[in-house]
């Protein structure tokens, strides 16, 4: 707990067996109150693993639902266990849990509802092994996105996350997809919604075991990104209204977690 708040790590898991132990054991339990792991029918020993390093709440989804389908049954289950800070933590150890109190103190102090570890500030990127037409797509696409959505953000496409449960509560998430563009969407929701975003530099590393989308898989998410931008703009002018910008609709998941036996 931080300043009188409740701090929940979520982590939405695929395949992460290998690193979920090394992942886990970086957590600063000090900070943290709960952590939530949701796997997404993950072929290999992810849920055994997790209940071996005794990880209070273990949610199998029931078939596959993707990252974003993943990432909205996290942020359902922080909800509903009380959560005020909810940070997002990929299993697979590219990001280290030595931030996340960087991460969660600018929320629990006031300064910014959402927190974004960035690999680009500073050298984390590339000293970190992204590859390089990776980093030259995440330049591109952060500079259009910032000239469309009239924002400054060193990258909008890093995976380490925080915010508060106001921006939860607030935003259309059902309306977004459910691979991995849900993570630009919700950038754009944010940024629709007028609320400041802070950053702070983060290394990564990038290794056999961690997860990362393929050249072709990277192109359609980099194809979604220009689509999101573009959607923003038009709404911003008027001459589109979709309902991923609808906050009237506020947070309407449905989805029903649904825990393994133990």
């Amino acid at each position: 707990m931080v300043r009188g708040k409740k701090v929940v790590v979520v982590m939405p898991a695929y395949n992460a067996a290998q690193t979920l132990e090394t992942t886990y054991r970086e957590i600063p339990m000090d900070v943290v109150d709960e952590v939530i792991l949701v796997d997404d029918q993950s072929p290999d020993n992810t849920v055994a693993r997790a209940r071996e390093l005794g990880i209070a709440h273990v949610i199998v989804h029931p078939k596959n639902r993707g990252y974003g389908g993943n990432q909205k049954t996290c942020y359902t289950e922080a909800i509903r266990l009380g959560a005020d800070i909810v940070v997002m933590l990929h299993p697979d150890y590219q990001y280290t849990p030595l931030l996340i109190e960087a991460l969660v103190y600018p929320i629990a102090n006031g300064l910014f509802p959402v927190m974004l570890g960035s690999r680009i500030l500073g050298r984390g990127a590339l000293t970190g092994g992204m590859p390089m037409y990776k980093y030259i797509a995440n330049r591109f696409l952060t500079a259009f996105q910032n000239v469309l959505m009239g924002q400054k953000l060193a990258e909008y496409h890093t995976g380490y996350r925080a915010f508060s449960r106001e921006i939860l509560e607030r935003l259309p998430l059902e309306e977004n997809d459910d691979d991995f563009v849900f993570d630009n969407e919700m950038l754009a929701q944010i940024a629709w919604a007028g609320y400041i975003i802070g950053e702070v530099t983060c290394p990564t590393r990038y290794f056999k075991e961690a997860s990362s989308i393929n050249f072709r898989r990277s192109v359609t998410y980099g194809l979604g990104v220009l689509r999101v931008s573009l959607l923003y703009r038009l709404n911003r002018w008027g001459w589109l209204r979709s309902p991923v910008f609808d906050l009237e609709k506020g947070r309407k998941l449905h989805i029903s977690p649904v825990p393994t036996p133990s």
